[in-house]
């Protein structure tokens, strides 16, 4: 009895200690690191000692807030960059702990992989740095939320650390805070306020990684139905009257395509689902063909709606749909509110631009600012 109380103390002492990060104090020393980056290199902070002053960004891919960040820490690295600042982002999530109805705003989740998905797209001028695998570097740093800013003097010495600016929305900004910070240091002169609190995604330490698993273990069991769909169905469902960004995507349990894209369009369901968004799969196997098909989104756990067609005038239930598709599955369309189509694609899709595009035509009004990042080229 006394060894299990003392094994539960030390487990409970164990997740405290993960959740419990302190931020680096005001005038400590830069904690060392060695990382790999999206370039492919391991860098390290001796990397940068020939800058005056070293920013250090910990940032991610799968924040709304960060990502609203992305092009002001890239005009910060332009800006300073004849000045001997050193600019470095360091992705501190473990993406194991990351739960799919977490990724709601996002295209990629925090992996090493998708941090070089996410820089390409974004066009990054800035090494960006994966500490998702041990979090050593994070513990020592501290940062609270994404993105979280640290700045050092020439001696390496903290002088600043906090938030960027004071609004998420680019145009509401009145206090350019780490600008503020870096301008004075290379003036020689004191940081007037040097810490801020960092808003955005909170640190994604690996002491969640229980979370993500009883999501999935809470997916597998959701229930899985189909419904025989007619012509009269699949006109309503081309003209989307539902109010939500409708991705439909066409398949056949005899079509490889269909089923090698499968579990990336179901994992675009769980990522969007809590939004106004909804995944359709129409089924076009033929009536009889229905025990295959439930046992093909079973496999899937494919809990959205699923339909099939309810008889046998496969062409006839397609030109129902779409005049304009002449061709076989995999079929796939986004479709706004009251039927406009956003995307549509014969074959196998490019799963990032689709999630893009859902993502810059999701809840304009509600969220102004984030459909206009996905928007942007």
């Amino acid at each position: 009895m006394l060894n299990r109380i003392l094994l539960l103390l030390a487990l409970a002492t164990a997740v405290l200690a993960d959740d419990e990060h302190p931020t680096l104090a005001i005038g400590s020393p830069a904690p060392d690191f060695s990382l790999p980056g999206i370039d492919g290199k391991t860098h390290t902070l001796a990397e940068y000692q020939n800058s005056q002053l070293l920013a250090i960004v910990f940032t991610c891919n799968h924040c709304p807030t960060a990502q609203l960040y992305e092009t002001r820490i890239k005009k910060l690295v332009d800006d300073f960059q004849t000045k001997s600042v050193a600019f470095v982002a360091i992705e501190p999530n473990d993406p194991q702990a990351i739960r799919l109805s977490e990724l709601g705003y996002t295209d990629v989740s925090d992996s090493l992989e998708e941090m070089k998905i996410r820089a390409a797209y974004r066009h990054f001028n800035f090494p960006y740095l994966y500490d998702g695998d041990t979090q050593a570097v994070s513990r020592a740093y501290g940062p609270k939320a994404t993105p979280h800013i640290f700045i050092f003097d020439k001696e390496r010495k903290l002088r600043y650390e906090g938030r960027v600016d004071d609004s998420q929305r680019a145009s509401l900004v009145k206090s350019q805070d780490a600008r503020n910070a870096i301008d004075a240091l290379l003036a020689a002169k004191p940081v007037t306020v040097a810490h801020t609190p960092a808003f955005g995604c909170s640190t994604k330490w690996k002491s969640k990684i229980d979370s993500q698993l009883d999501e999935l273990k809470k997916i597998e069991v959701e229930p899985v139905k189909v419904a025989m769909a007619t012509a009269a169905d699949l006109k309503t469902l081309r003209s989307n009257p539902t109010g939500k960004v409708l991705l439909v995507n066409f398949w056949a349990t005899w079509c490889g395509p269909c089923l090698t894209e499968f579990p990336d369009l179901e994992s675009t369901f769980r990522m969007f689902r809590l939004r106004d968004f909804s995944l359709v799969t129409v089924s076009t196997n033929l009536p009889d063909e229905n025990v295959g098909v439930i046992k093909v989104l079973q496999a899937q756990h494919a809990s959205n709606r699923n339909l099939q067609f309810a008889t046998e005038d496969t062409y006839g239930l397609q030109a129902a749909f779409d005049a304009h598709w002449e061709a076989g599955v995999p079929f796939t369309m986004v479709i706004a509110p009251g039927g406009k189509v956003l995307y549509q694609k014969q074959g196998e899709v490019d799963i990032l631009e689709v999630r893009r595009i859902i993502l810059a035509n999701l809840e304009n009004d509600t969220y102004v600012g984030h459909p206009g990042y996905w928007a942007e080229k």
